[in-house]
């Protein structure tokens, strides 16, 4: 496949997220979450997965779960990145403050539901999922985040940005990557490889 046939597949695939919840009282908040998550995007992360997964010897469509877990995870990221509090953009903030708040905590526990969900091998999900954890916790992205708030209106050495860039974006690149070897069941010199 190539990169804008795994797109229409991601797409389509994230278009049927929390779509079932028309009529219900958290519609609000699942339309919320979609109006993020369907705002486009090069949906690189995803396309990573896929890819990796396929030249894992893996079967993709197995995988498009894992695909879309990382793209809600990326989504939630972006959501509080607008926040008052950070960057202060209300592009992902036009249900309010609280409900964007909540959208972005949401899809965070979504990602990983989604993963632990799916129809892949339960030692393969549960990797997925480590290596998701591990890519945005303390030593990722939610670091690298912290990171640049505390270096915010500093001046900053070329390793001070490549650090907060390692962990705010490259460490999801990666886990992209590492979780479609884990999708494929791909083995430990594949994992370090991607």
């Amino acid at each position: 496949m190539n990169t804008r046939e795994y797109k229409a597949l991601v797409e389509s695939a994230l278009e049927r997220s929390f779509a079932g919840a028309a009529g219900m009282p958290l519609e609000g908040l699942a339309e919320a979450m979609r109006y993020s998550l369907l705002a486009g995007g090069k949906r690189i992360r995803p396309i990573l997965v896929l890819e990796f997964c396929r030249i894992s010897g893996g079967d993709i469509n197995a995988a498009l779960p894992v695909a879309c877990a990382i793209e809600m995870l990326h989504t939630y990221s972006l959501i509080h990145d607008d926040l008052p509090c950070m960057d202060n953009d209300d592009l992902r903030r036009v249900y309010g403050e609280c409900t964007a708040t909540l959208a972005g905590d949401a899809l965070q526990a979504e990602a990983f539901g989604t993963i632990l969900r799916s129809d892949l091998p339960a030692v393969r999900r549960a990797a997925c999922a480590e290596i998701l954890a591990n890519a945005v916790g303390l030593d990722g992205m939610c670091g690298g985040q912290y990171l640049d708030m505390l270096g915010e209106g500093k001046p900053l050495t070329t390793e001070d940005l490549d650090e907060i860039n390692s962990r705010k974006t490259g460490a999801l690149l990666i886990a992209a990557c590492q979780m479609g070897v884990a999708a494929a069941g791909g083995n430990e010199k594949m994992l370090e490889a991607a």
